[in-house]
């Protein structure tokens, strides 16, 4: 493969994307701007589009779905004010991966009226067995609205006999496959599910006297002055109502496997996860990768934001100085101008620039969270060395990203991942930098607080190893995917 190979790409998508945010809130006023509040704290996780659904007594359920941030359709007392009630849940999105440019009607949270009432629902992660799910259920009678795999749970939920709303999504989730994490809302629930293995996370928190909230991350919590109570366990359903929370554990235990790029990128850096600080699990990942991959230099400076907390423990451990050698333009949003061939040209000039009088003559390090397409980091360090640095170091944190995700992240297909198609020093040739190293799979496990990578794996790591915890049934099926599965 050579960089002739690689295809021509908007400046803004050589990083692994995360697909959703969900949260929700019951017992509180004006419930949906709380769930207003935590999606914009979720914002990262998903930046294509956003949706709250809510429920008063009297006007009964109410939905307004977006395109675009959640600061710029989710603020004004004209929007808000069609979303009262004292219960709602919401959700920001990236489309999956060929399905750019969606209809409004796959913006979730999803909303179906059943027997017993209506219920809306909002998914993070991605189900591996959709088509095949999908296509039984059309064969049976179903019409599907969406290209969402959320709807595939809806249709499930309405064939099931039970009589409740919580017992059909006992019985739809039973169904799938893949990773799910779930907030759903009736006239008076308030709903969390999470996949047997906990591979996306969900976090359980208080605000008053009587008002809960669930929510992807722990920074959700904080922007609204709820309290953490816990994170919803691998397997567990609760149910937040005008009484107090249930729990209860409807599926067969599976052995964990949380995302471990969770911890590498995903989640904000203010998140608590699993008990484990995000940034501070960043910063040990570059301690880690200091100690494994020592390089003589003059600076060490993050490729920001994602790089900056292991670039910190790279500069901690080696004892080289850590600076800011580029600078982010916080104001570049990805809607800023028309991305004509002459505006991508730019490349990442638009939202990042080099501070010519620290890196001049200098020996850099650049710490970066991952390697995808290698086009962004490409363009880094040419930038750099028009700067006049003298020599250019990659240090990545994260091991290379050798296999796509199918549990909800926005991965390119294998042939498109750099390190698929290179060893680590056609990669260094490839990118045109003095040396490129990668933290290994066990430095990254050290750093997320075990010994080592375990044969039987703590974390979901199939981005990086291709042994995927659940078989990813659809690709399988398809013949677009060869790989050893470990189910």
């Amino acid at each position: 493969m050579t960089s002739t190979d690689l295809p021509s790409l908007p400046w803004d998508d050589d990083k692994l994307k995360e697909e959703c945010g969900i949260f929700g809130a019951i017992g509180v006023p004006d419930a949906a701007n709380f769930v207003a509040l935590g999606l914009h704290a979720l914002q990262h996780r998903g930046q294509e589009a956003g949706g709250i659904v809510s429920f008063q007594p009297g006007t009964g359920f109410n939905s307004v779905r977006r395109f675009g941030y959640v600061r710029d359709n989710f603020t004004s007392s004209d929007v808000m004010e069609q979303l009262p009630g004292q219960i709602a849940c919401g959700h920001v999105r990236y489309s999956t991966a060929g399905s750019k440019g969606a209809a409004i009607r796959d913006v979730q949270p999803l909303f179906a009226e059943f027997a017993m009432g209506g219920c809306a629902i909002a998914h993070n992660g991605n189900l591996t067995n959709a088509d095949q799910l999908r296509d039984e259920l059309i064969d049976r009678g179903s019409i599907f609205q969406s290209s969402s795999d959320t709807e595939c749970i809806i249709h499930l939920m309405a064939r099931s006999i039970q009589r409740s709303i919580p017992e059909r999504m006992k019985d739809a989730l039973r169904r799938v496959e893949g990773a799910f994490s779930v907030i759903a809302m009736t006239r008076t629930k308030l709903i969390g599910v999470r996949d047997p293995r906990g591979v996306r996370p969900l976090m359980l928190g208080k605000v008053g006297s009587g008002g809960w909230v669930l929510a992807s991350e722990t920074c959700a919590l904080d922007i609204i002055g709820a309290d953490f109570v816990r994170e919803v366990q691998p397997g567990e359903m609760v149910i937040a109502t005008a009484d107090g929370i249930e729990s209860s554990f409807p599926f067969e235990t599976k052995p964990k496997k949380f995302c471990v790029f969770e911890y590498v990128y995903f989640s904000r850096p203010d998140s608590v996860i699993g008990g484990h600080s995000v940034y501070e699990t960043r910063r040990k990942i570059g301690v880690e990768l200091a100690k494994e991959n020592p390089v003589e230099a003059d600076l060490v400076c993050p490729v920001p934001d994602s790089g900056t907390p292991a670039a910190i423990g790279y500069s901690q451990e080696s004892g080289i100085p850590y600076a800011m050698g580029i600078i982010r333009n916080s104001y570049m949003g990805r809607t800023f101008i028309e991305p004509t061939a002459e505006i991508r040209n730019m490349g990442v000039r638009l939202k990042l620039n080099v501070n010519r009088a620290l890196i001049k003559g200098k020996r850099v390090i650049l710490v970066d969270d991952s390697v995808v397409r290698g086009t962004t980091s490409r363009k880094i360090k040419e930038m750099i060395l028009d700067a006049g640095a003298k020599e250019v170091h990659f240090r990545i944190a994260s091991p290379p990203t050798q296999w796509p995700c199918f549990y909800g992240v926005d991965t390119p297909d294998r042939e498109k991942l750099l390190a698929a198609q290179m060893s680590e020093e056609q990669m260094r040739a490839h990118l045109g930098v003095d040396s490129l190293k990668f933290i290994s799979l066990d430095g990254l496990y050290r750093a997320c607080g075990e010994k080592k990578r375990e044969a039987e794996p703590q974390f979901c790591d199939a981005c990086f190893s291709g042994e995927y915890p659940v078989a990813p049934t659809d690709q399988l099926a398809s013949g677009k995917l060869q790989m050893k599965v470990d189910a």
